[in-house]
C-alpha cells in the first residue's frame, strides 16, 4: 500500500509540472521597454537619468498565498535626447511560480523620481506601468491612472515621464533612493549605486564610497 501512495504521489507531481508548463509558468518573459524622460517645467530631455527595470516573480507558498522575489535588474542611462531602451528579457523560472508585472525606478539627482515624485504620468499601478512603457513614446493608450484616491481611465501619451526639478536641499533630503534587492542584484545597478553617491557626497559632504558596496569592489 505504502508504495502504491508514493506512485499516486508520483503521477500527482507530475501532472501539476506538466500543467504548469502547459500554462507558460516555466517562461518568463518582458518585451522592451521604451521613454523619454523630460524636465516637467521646462519640457527639455533630462539627460543621464538612470531608469531601473525590476523584473518580479511570485512562487506558490506554503498555504494560500504567494511569494514575490527578484529574479533580474537590467538599468541604463538617458541619452542627449531623454530617450531610453532596456531589451526585452526571457529566462526560465522553476514550476510553481509565475511572472508578475515588472517594476521601474527613474532617477538623476536634483530631480523628483518615478514613480513617486513625477508630474506626468499619473499613478499607474504597476501592469499599467508596464505597457506605459511598452507601449512607445507618445502613442495613446487608456490606462488606469491614480487620481483623487481612485483608479480612472484616462488617455495617456505612453513612455512619457516628466520629472519636477528640486529647488532646495530640503527637498533632496526628502528623496530616499536604494538599489532594490539583495547584494547580487546591487551588482547590475551600477549606475544607479553611483548616481546615489554622488548625490549623497552633494547633500552630505560625506565620502559615499562604502555606500551600498558589493563584495567585488
Amino acid at each position: 500500500m505504502k508504495s502504491v501512495g508514493i506512485a499516486i504521489l508520483t503521477l500527482i507531481m507530475v501532472g501539476l509540472i506538466a500543467t504548469c508548463s502547459e500554462a507558460g509558468w516555466l517562461t518568463y518573459h518582458k518585451p522592451e521597454f521604451k521613454g523619454q524622460v523630460i524636465d516637467a517645467e521646462t519640457k527639455q530631455p533630462i539627460e543621464g537619468a538612470v531608469v531601473v527595470a525590476v523584473y518580479n516573480k511570485a512562487t506558490m507558498g506554503l498555504g494560500a498565498g504567494s511569494i514575490s522575489s527578484i529574479i533580474n535588474v537590467q538599468e541604463t542611462l538617458t541619452d542627449k535626447d531623454g530617450l531610453f531602451i532596456i531589451p526585452p528579457y526571457t529566462t526560465i523560472i522553476q514550476p510553481f511560480s509565475w511572472e508578475i508585472s515588472a517594476s521601474f525606478i527613474i532617477f538623476k539627482p536634483g530631480y523628483g523620481t518615478f514613480p513617486k515624485q513625477q508630474k506626468y504620468p499619473p499613478g499607474l499601478s504597476l501592469p499599467d506601468q508596464e505597457i506605459f512603457f511598452s507601449t512607445g513614446v507618445g502613442a495613446e493608450r487608456s490606462l488606469k491612472a491614480y487620481v483623487g484616491w481612485r483608479y480612472e481611465d484616462r488617455i495617456l501619451k505612453t513612455g512619457i515621464v516628466e520629472l519636477p526639478k528640486l529647488k532646495t536641499r530640503e527637498e533632496r533630503i526628502k528623496i530616499n533612493v536604494s538599489p532594490v534587492g539583495e547584494k547580487s542584484d546591487w551588482k547590475k545597478q551600477k549606475e544607479f549605486i553611483k548616481l546615489i553617491r554622488q548625490e549623497w557626497q552633494y547633500l552630505y559632504h560625506d565620502d559615499p564610497q562604502n555606500l551600498y558596496k558589493t563584495e567585488d569592489e
